[in-house]
């Protein structure tokens, strides 16, 4: 039997379950073969099923779809299906060992070693990799959870929980990676238990055990703790809050806020203002003030407001003492 009469005998069973004109419009099941099982409230299909909802597409071997109170309720996909969806210029594609697909609610929920990878063109911009992911049809909202790897770019991201958000040309919005996140971008390593990237502002926000490691020009790190910290990248300025403490070369300080603000030219790390009562220490001597201003290259530091010196018996550093 072929697959046109296949798709008339699921016809008659949505007819006879009373779902007709609930969503048979849009939904499409083709297979080698469909039975339904009544005692079950599922229609099973299996070999070479695709399943067509609007926009979705999703392939597999074998799949059935539970019915619950007259209506067709989640479509499940057995042994590594796979999923696709285009808008515009956009696909993404979805992988796991168990894919199940909610027609109420229009939410996508994959499980087991899953993988979803987002290309513009011919050009893959996104992977995404997780035990588990979740992608609302109608909000466009994707939660990964479990192991959470993103490769974005020339970006590489993990947390045990993320939470991407697109519009509905499927343009990203923003990204939320959430507990034991930790970001690596050539130079640039940072690691918070929640990370905010605000794509429209170009603005990363890091919150809880802030920690920033970049490697400038000349090799040497330039390291800054923080309970928070906001990068925006438009404006090249950088700042921090809240227990902040910095290190960079033979320099150690720490004060209540961080500001930086990059070279005109370079638009790379140049001044650093430790805003609020700060100390700065270089080998032997402490310096206290209202306000210090670093510059990174060429090295040097200005104290301003109730400066404070103590110099340290000779030979002795106290760098990294705090």
């Amino acid at each position: 039997m072929n697959k046109r009469k296949f798709l008339i005998i699921l016809s008659l069973l949505v007819i006879c379950l009373g779902v007709i004109g609930v969503i048979a419009e849009d939904l499409v099941i083709e297979s080698k073969t469909q039975t339904f099982s009544e005692s079950e409230s599922k229609i099973k299909f299996d070999g070479d099923v695709r399943v067509k909802y609007g926009e979705i597409n999703l392939l597999g071997d074998k799949a059935d779809v539970s019915v619950k109170n007259s209506k067709l309720h989640t479509a499940t996909f057995y042994d590594k299906p796979y999923a696709f969806e285009i808008k515009n210029n956009k696909k993404r594609e979805v992988k796991a060992n168990i894919l199940k697909f909610s027609l109420l609610n229009k939410v996508i929920k994959a499980e087991g070693d899953t993988q979803t990878i987002i290309t513009e063109g011919k050009t893959p911009v996104a992977v995404i990799n997780a035990d588990e992911q979740e992608y609302d049809v109608k909000t466009n909202v994707m939660t990964a959870k479990g192991s959470v790897a993103i490769k974005y770019k020339d970006i590489n991201a993990f947390a045990d929980k993320t939470i991407i958000r697109t519009d509905s040309h499927g343009d990203l919005k923003r990204i939320d990676l959430i507990g034991r996140a930790r970001i690596d971008q050539s130079k640039h390593h940072l690691t918070a238990n929640h990370f905010i990237y605000d794509v429209g502002a170009e603005e990363m926000t890091a919150m809880g055990d802030a920690v920033t490691t970049t490697v400038l020009d000349n090799g040497k790190e330039f390291v800054l703790k923080a309970n928070y910290q906001q990068y925006n990248r438009k404006e090249g300025i950088f700042v921090g809050n809240g227990n902040v403490r910095a290190w960079y070369d033979t320099y150690y300080a720490k004060g209540p806020k961080v500001v930086s603000y990059p070279d005109k030219i370079t638009n790379k790390p140049k001044e650093v203002y430790m805003i609020g009562r700060s100390t700065i220490k270089e080998n032997e001597k402490d310096i206290t003030a209202d306000k210090i201003k670093v510059i990174l290259e060429p090295k040097n530091f200005t104290a301003e407001g109730n400066v404070r010196t103590v110099i340290h018996q000779a030979g002795v550093s106290n760098q990294k003492a705090f």
